[in-house]
């Protein structure tokens, strides 16, 4: 079994755990208040393993189980056993790290919340896109376009609705999330930066 649908089962079963456990979902939400006021450090990862409602964690886990398992095959291809443990590494450091500007942000505001896999789910998606930026990626099956240029569109929009703050999603955690996991690559496989170049000149819009 793959440490991508390990992580999937563990979030799911995480996920329906706390649906039913409303004092369990209050400890393990990311409220950021009382991380800087209880230290209560651990929100940053738990955080990660609870979702809002079924189609939430359904398209998290989707994704992360589609990119997620040809990420893992590509770094155990690379570094062998060691290549499964950096996979998890990108994902969980993807949460801690995609929650930070939310922390700094919302750390005065106690009844700010944030909960959800896509910091650690975008980090794993925009690796994958790194490796393979000229693979058309399809949008509900039917708008296929390079992974680059969705990933160009997915950076622009988050940034702008991260500014909007104008609906109750996380977009900050989907920006930095997708920015680290394009660093945390190039750091641990730095050779994909050349790779990355070649790729494009696959690149075709159609």
């Amino acid at each position: 079994m793959s440490v991508t649908l390990i992580l999937v089962i563990i979030t799911v079963l995480a996920s329906l755990y706390a649906w039913n456990n409303q004092d369990l979902l209050r400890k393990w939400i990311f409220n950021p208040y009382s991380v800087n006021e209880y230290r209560q450090y651990y929100r940053f990862v738990t955080s990660g393993f609870i979702h809002n409602d079924f189609v939430h964690l359904l398209f998290n886990m989707l994704v992360l189980w589609m990119f997620g398992e040809q990420v893992e095959y590509v770094f155990a291809a690379i570094y062998g056993i060691s290549g499964k443990a950096i996979f998890v590494a990108l994902y969980l450091l993807g949460i801690i790290v995609s929650d930070i500007p939310t922390y700094l942000k919302h750390k005065n505001h106690a009844y700010y919340n944030a909960l959800g896999a896509s910091g650690g789910v975008a980090s794993v998606l925009f690796s994958f896109i790194l490796f393979a930026p000229a693979q058309k990626l399809y949008l509900y099956g039917i708008i296929g376009l390079p992974g680059i240029v969705w990933a160009a569109l997915y950076l622009l929009y988050s940034a702008y609705m991260g500014k909007r703050g104008a609906d109750n999603i996380n977009h900050d955690a989907h920006l930095y999330g997708a920015l680290f996991g394009v660093g945390f690559t190039i750091l641990v496989y730095p050779k994909v930066i050349l790779h990355f170049i070649d790729q494009l000149g696959n690149l075709s819009l159609f």
